[in-house]
C-alpha cells in the first residue's frame, strides 16, 4: 500500500500543479474564461489564505500545519502498513492536495484558485482543494462504516458465566 500511496499523491500534486500552471499561462491574462456563461468559469484568483480565504496571510501556520500532516500521514503509512485501499486512497488524497497547495505557498507565496461555480455564488477553489475535500470524506467513511474494531468482551456476560 505504500507504493499505492506514493504513486497516488505524487500524480494528484503533479495534476495540481500542471493545472496552475496552465491557468497561469492562459487565463490569468483574460482574468476569466466562461465554459458554461454564469454557471462555471475558470476563474485566476490569488488565495493568501486557506479555504474560502479564511485566516489570510498566515503562511507560517499553514507552512507548519502542511509539514505535520504529510510527515505523520507518511510516517502511518510507513509504520502500519494499512491494508485497506480505502484508508491508503484517503490519505493519498488528503497529503496531494495538501501538497500541491504548499507547492504554491512555498514557490508563489499564494494559492492560484480557478474554479469558479458561479451558479450558487461559491468560493473559488482548485484541484487540490477537492483532493483535500474528497480524502476527508472518503476517510469519514472509512472510520465510520469500514474500520473494523475489535470488539471488546462484555465483562457482564464473564460475570454471569463464572456463576
Amino acid at each position: 500500500m505504500l507504493a499505492l500511496y506514493s504513486i497516488v499523491a505524487i500524480l494528484l500534486t503533479l495534476i495540481d500543479q500542471l493545472s496552475k500552471w496552465a491557468v497561469l499561462q492562459f487565463v490569468k491574462p483574460v482574468n476569466t474564461i466562461p465554459l458554461w456563461k454564469n454557471v462555471f468559469h475558470l476563474t485566476y484568483c490569488e488565495n493568501r489564505g486557506a479555504a474560502f480565504g479564511i485566516l489570510q496571510n498566515k503562511f507560517g501556520l499553514f507552512f507548519v500545519i502542511t509539514v505535520l500532516v504529510v510527515v505523520v500521514v507518511t510516517a502511518y503509512i510507513i509504520k502500519k502498513r494499512p491494508q485497506s485501499r480505502c484508508l491508503t486512497l484517503s490519505l493519498a488524497l488528503l497529503v496531494g492536495g495538501a501538497l500541491g497547495n504548499f507547492i504554491d505557498r512555498l514557490f508563489r507565496g499564494f494559492v492560484v484558485d480557478f474554479l469558479d461555480f458561479r451558479l450558487i455564488n461559491f468560493a473559488i477553489f482548485n484541484f487540490a482543494d477537492c483532493c483535500v475535500v474528497c480524502g476527508a470524506c472518503l476517510l469519514a467513511f472509512y472510520v465510520l462504516f469500514l474500520d473494523k474494531k475489535p470488539e471488546e468482551k462484555d465483562e457482564t456476560n464473564d460475570e454471569s458465566d463464572d456463576e
